[in-house]
């Protein structure tokens, strides 16, 4: 069980930022439309580049714009990095979830500061999403941990009520246009989709698959994350909700049991480290390659002014996970760990060994390229690249800030892949 300290969110201070992104138009009356857009004063922002700078120090990177953008809005809210992360990832669920779900899961990389500011070593936080108890199902899914994981990184880092981090993706629930990375993965499966009804609801609901600019409404996923944000861990993962979700995803074929949810728990371990001159590199471990195709995943992180990061990468185990929707949940089904290989969850933070204070953050996408891209992506900023480009198929998002963080503000700069379909958004 984790601690939420009991905290309340008062949801009117979120409203304007995030209901904006359900919308174009409304874009520009709560200050976003430079970012999404790129018509603000920095001329060349675009998706897949960095957006004009915001009010407060910090970053904010993700493979889907709108999760960025959440993020950013969560640093400017007074949240920390953990809480950035936290709220890009439930973002993501909505926004990308044929790469991301509250039924998968993930692995972050992290470097916070204390309570009292003095910067800690960093460590690793590990939820994927979990082997079911039973072999059975038509379709077997993943025990879902991304809720648990990205709640866990909330409460031992987060400054803000833990409400606040859900709220965002509540709202981008009701109704967010399709991004084009979104498209772009429907236009691979998307077809196969139609064939479940609950996943042709969301996806296909006029019997074709939406397109890029379309409207995806997620009425049931908003009312599970209303669960969540008014019930806690616990409220998901036991009680009532747990029974009706698995009854649900038994429905779609995956399997799961209560047993299997209330069982499943992050955990906190250290990262593999790594001397690289006058730094030392923290990163995920990667599994080993056994020469199969690797599952698709996304990636999403933050920095904040206080030198704390956090880089994260999650997966469905599949593209579109099982292709099946437990129905009155609008959950996604991640596949199980048993119907193929894991994913590649790629992250690295860089930085100074004695002093701790953060140099560079990396994340990497792109199956088998995703750990190389980490690698190349860090190995360039800490040779003094800004926009490096990593080999294919990786895809690498970085914040870097060669004269240190907390007190080299001025030297930092993010990009997210131009190959990509993400945004980097920060600065002052």
């Amino acid at each position: 069980m984790f601690d939420f300290k009991g905290r309340t969110i008062l949801r009117s201070q979120f409203l304007c930022r995030v209901a904006t992104l359900a919308g174009l138009s409304l874009l520009a009356g709560c200050g976003v439309e430079h970012q999404l857009l790129g018509t603000g004063t920095q001329a060349n922002a675009a998706l897949g580049e960095t957006a004009a700078p915001a009010s407060v120090f910090g970053y904010a990177v993700a493979d889907e714009p709108q999760a960025a953008l959440v993020a950013r809005q969560v640093l400017d809210e007074g949240g920390d990095a953990a809480d950035a992360a936290a709220a890009a990832g439930f973002a993501l669920s909505v926004t990308l979830p044929s790469r991301a779900g509250l039924g998968g899961g993930g692995a972050c990389v992290l470097k916070m500061p204390d309570a009292t500011g003095a910067m800690q070593p960093a460590a690793v936080l590990n939820f994927p999403a979990g082997v079911p108890g039973s072999t059975g199902g038509s379709r077997p899914a993943a025990v879902p941990a991304m809720a648990r994981g990205l709640l866990a990184l909330q409460a031992r880092y987060g400054d803000l009520p833990y409400a606040s981090v859900i709220v965002p993706a509540e709202r981008l629930a009701g109704g967010v246009p399709v991004s084009r990375a979104l498209a772009a993965d429907l236009a691979v499966v998307g077809n196969a989709l139609l064939a479940d009804p609950a996943a042709a609801s969301v996806f296909g609901p006029n019997g074709h698959v939406l397109q890029a600019g379309d409207n995806l409404a997620q009425p049931d996923l908003a009312a599970t994350f209303e669960v969540l944000r008014t019930q806690g861990v616990q409220g998901f993962y036991s009680g009532v909700f747990a029974g009706q979700f698995t009854s649900a995803a038994d429905a779609a074929g995956g399997g799961l049991t209560v047993q299997d949810m209330d069982e499943a728990a992050p955990r906190f371990t250290p990262p593999v480290l790594t001397p690289h001159g006058d730094y030392e590199i923290a990163t995920l471990p990667t599994p080993p390659m056994a020469g199969e195709v690797l599952p698709a995943s996304a990636a999403f992180g933050a920095v904040d002014k206080n030198g704390g990061v956090v880089m994260c990468a999650v997966s469905m185990n599949n593209l579109f996970g099982t292709g099946r929707v437990a129905p009155g949940t609008g959950v996604l089904l991640a596949a199980s760990p048993r119907s193929g290989p894991a994913p590649s969850l790629a992250a690295g933070i860089a930085y100074w060994p004695d002093s701790l204070r953060f140099r560079a953050a990396a994340t990497g996408t792109g199956q088998q390229g995703a750990a190389g891209a980490v690698t190349g992506a860090l190995d360039a900023a800490l040779a003094g690249e800004r926009n490096p480009v990593v080999p294919e198929p990786g895809r690498a998002n970085l914040v870097t800030c060669p004269q240190g963080l907390p007190d080299g503000e001025a030297s930092c700069s993010a990009s997210a892949d131009p190959r990509g379909q993400g945004l980097a958004v920060g600065g002052r």
